[in-house]
């Protein structure tokens, strides 16, 4: 019995993460949020709802600084306060805004956001099994070694939830008649906007696939689709 306990251990703690992040986020995102009132973003996502049969979707503004959106595990969809400046500066295109929302509309489509909640905690159990067990026969780097294994784990997971949703993204834009040229020339932009140009990592530590790969894989769709971006 006693040589199940580690396991025992993180499946409890796993589960007990999984509630307290959740209701964390849920806490941040309610005290630190607005609905989006900008009327030109509205119409865009008018024409994205009126593509997936929706009366409308309703997106929040998030107010930190970084620019990043955010799909909430309760469905809700975020745009940072960053993302919407650098918008209002004219540095991003409502059209662009447009792709990221679609974006982000294709991690609650396909269940991302709630399995990524999941995931983190899951994940979080098997470091604190996995370290627990390492320590027995590599005491002090036991923890270091499982901590490595489950960010490359997380970092391919988190991948693959990527491709997937730019995929559904672009499906979405091109049925509300926007198209993917936006969606292609934002990711040019990112790595400017998010401040990571010339830092960036390498691809199998990145929980986002290289910008090059997602914009071949979004033209590979379009030839497969036999539409133009």
């Amino acid at each position: 019995m006693l040589k199940f306990t580690p396991i025992l251990f993180a499946i409890l703690y796993g589960v007990a993460m999984y509630h307290f992040s959740a209701w964390r986020t849920r806490k941040e995102l309610d005290a630190k949020s607005t609905e989006l009132a900008d009327p030109v973003l509205k119409r865009l996502c008018d024409r994205l709802a009126g593509a997936l049969d929706l009366p409308r979707i309703k997106v929040h503004i998030y107010e930190i600084d970084p620019v990043n959106g955010l799909a909430a595990p309760d469905g809700r969809i975020f745009i940072t306060r960053g993302f919407y400046n650098r918008y209002r500066a004219g540095e991003v295109s409502a059209e662009e805004m447009a792709s990221v929302i679609a974006h982000e509309l294709g991690h609650v489509a396909l269940g991302h956001s709630r399995r990524r909640m999941i995931d983190f905690s899951g994940q979080n159990a098997m470091r604190t099994a996995l370290a627990m067990i390492l320590g027995r026969f590599v005491p002090f780097i036991g923890p270091w070694i499982a901590t490595g294994l489950m960010s490359l784990l997380a970092a391919r997971l988190s991948r693959g939830d990527e491709y997937e949703a730019d995929a559904y993204a672009s499906a979405l834009l091109v049925k509300a008649g926007i198209g993917t040229k936006p969606q292609k020339s934002l990711f040019t932009k990112l790595e400017n906007l998010t401040g990571m140009k010339g830092r960036t990592p390498p691809a199998w530590l990145m929980s986002h696939p290289k910008t090059a790969e997602r914009i071949l894989k979004i033209e590979m769709n379009e030839a497969r689709w036999g539409v133009e971006g």
